[in-house]
């Protein structure tokens, strides 16, 4: 029996995208450049205006934990959508440039890509949650991380959303202490008829 993704007809076609938040061994720190999440400051971002359409294939984010201060210390990881409004252009915040995931073919991407928001946005209205972790760390002795272990979320769902532009899509990881982290973004992109 001969295995079907119907991912692949999109990507060979070049509809299929993929963005790199953080980079080699430098992370986007987590929580707009400070701690705990800050709705408007993501740590990462694909948006896209009117027109066009978004489904999410895969995200997968990577924190590095730092070490535990106090008991009860909380890192999290948050991937949402603002299902009716693209990105407002009055935040600062590090551009990305999306590649097509079928390197032989010329189409770019719509999409507008942001990592490592140090200027606040206007805050976006998350209108649905695609997934969420939360690490908890338990304190044994002072400043001992062992107990901590590691923060990641793959988000790859069997039934992905199909998220109808102007429309974003919001990553943010950060906790009580200060958390860092990358993520690589997959979606498939489809321009309205």
């Amino acid at each position: 029996m001969k295995f079907y993704d119907w991912r692949m007809d999109y990507i060979k076609a070049g509809k299929g995208f993929h963005v790199d938040i953080g980079a080699f061994s430098t992370p986007i720190q987590g929580g707009g450049a400070g701690t705990t999440i800050t709705q408007n400051e993501p740590e990462g971002i694909v948006s896209i205006v009117a027109g066009y359409t978004l489904i999410p294939i895969r995200i997968h984010v990577v924190c590095q934990m730092p070490l535990i201060a106090a008991d009860n210390n909380e890192s999290e990881i948050l991937i949402a959508v603002d299902k009716a409004a693209a990105l407002a252009g009055d935040g600062t915040a590090t551009a990305e440039t999306p590649v097509n995931m079928h390197t032989g073919s010329s189409n770019t991407s719509a999409a507008t890509c942001k990592s490592a928001t140090t200027g606040a946005y206007t805050s976006p209205t998350l209108g649905m949650e695609l997934a969420h972790a939360v690490k908890l760390g338990n304190l044994y002795s002072t400043n001992d991380s062992s107990m901590w272990a590691d923060l990641s979320l793959l988000y790859e769902p069997l039934t992905p959303p199909i998220l109808t532009g102007p429309c974003a899509i919001y990553i943010y990881w950060g906790g009580t202490v200060a958390t860092s982290g990358f993520a690589q973004v997959e979606w498939i992109e489809l321009k309205d008829a």
